[in-house]
């Protein structure tokens, strides 16, 4: 692959730290992708877009907000009613990691 964007050995080494195996055909045929789109993107930087204003999205969109109001929150002890178990004010969950003691 003449003037390649990418060489083989960068597919393999992405491959690996993504814990990809490839065949020698696919890491070949990575390679022309990842080309291509990095052939792509090269041509993109080719664009005036000194004009072109930033924005979050494509299209404009409104974002509703509501009113900051403080409102009153749940009670502890409503919460807690609503949960399977509770524990020394809290919620009681099965232990996920082993603590050392």
């Amino acid at each position: 692959m003449p003037d390649a964007k990418i060489t083989l050995e960068q597919v393999l080494h992405v491959a690996m730290l993504a814990r990809l195996t490839l065949s020698d055909d696919e890491a070949r045929e990575m390679q022309a992708q990842l080309d291509a789109i990095l052939g792509y993107m090269e041509g993109l930087d080719e664009l005036d877009v000194s004009d072109v204003p930033p924005t979050l999205h494509s299209i404009p969109m409104d974002a509703p907000m509501r009113s900051d109001v403080p409102e009153r929150c749940s009670d502890r002890s409503e919460t807690l009613a609503q949960a399977p178990e509770s524990e020394a004010g809290g919620y009681a969950v099965p232990l996920v990691l082993e603590v050392d003691s």
